[in-house]
């Protein structure tokens, strides 16, 4: 009970509004269009409790990114996304480990429960973008090797998730449009597979209430980094 209220205190109206709302969604739409594969259930709640913690810029959001990233990379197998699988076993969850140690050690003002949010300096931006462009034309042809469906999209989709987990690791507020361009990305993917298999549909709706709170995770970092700012 302590611990509820704690949670209740601690993420405002709209964040517990956002979060309720967030997963009320995945538990309608799982039990219309799949009501078997529970590891998706699992992983779209997950997912989006990771999320309403990142917003606040709490390093426990980076935890259930990991045990997400595990989740999502064993659902994109069963469809052969390859690209995603690879994304997300070996870049998106080691790099949430390194962003979780990166938060853990630059807390705002003592307060463990709040990352300091940094600005990117031009140079780091620039060896961004140049190892963006390296990891995208590699991926590439190995997503292609290994006949990974839909290869277009699933490459664009390293790239956004590559941005993403380096603007994550940065500290970056810019981290959630990077994610948020990436679930544009799993949106279409996702898309395409459920032409084939109907009970991917919760996947995509999964993704679509991710998008929503990735751009409400910008709005919340935009206001700390402000906040911290002027103090």
């Amino acid at each position: 009970m302590k611990t509820f209220n704690k949670l209740t205190n601690y993420f405002s109206k709209t964040e517990l509004t956002l979060w309720s709302a967030s997963a009320l969604l995945i538990l309608i739409s799982f039990f219309i269009f799949d009501r078997t594969n529970y590891l998706s259930l699992a992983a779209s709640l997950t997912g989006v409790s990771s999320l309403i913690f990142c917003a606040k810029g709490n390093p426990f959001g980076q935890l259930l990114m990991v045990i997400f990233s595990i989740m999502y990379g064993i659902i994109s197998y069963t469809f052969r996304y390859y690209g995603e699988m690879i994304t997300y076993l070996g870049m998106t969850a080691p790099m949430a480990v390194f962003s979780l140690i990166s938060w853990l050690l630059n807390p705002y003002d003592g307060n463990k429960s709040e990352v300091q949010v940094n600005r990117l300096k031009s140079g780091e931006i620039v060896f961004m973008l140049f190892l963006t462009a390296a990891v995208t034309v590699l991926f590439y042809f190995i997503l292609k090797k290994y006949n990974t469906a839909n290869l277009l999209p699933s490459t664009v989709s390293v790239t956004t998730s590559f941005i993403a987990v380096c603007l994550t690791f940065r500290r970056s507020q810019y981290y959630a449009l990077a994610y948020a361009s990436n679930d544009i990305i799993l949106i279409i993917l996702w898309t395409l597979a459920a032409r084939t298999d109907i009970s991917y549909l919760s996947v995509i709706i999964c993704f679509v209430i991710f998008l929503a709170n990735d751009i409400y995770g910008y709005i919340s970092w935009s206001r700390m980094q402000k906040r911290q700012s002027q103090k």
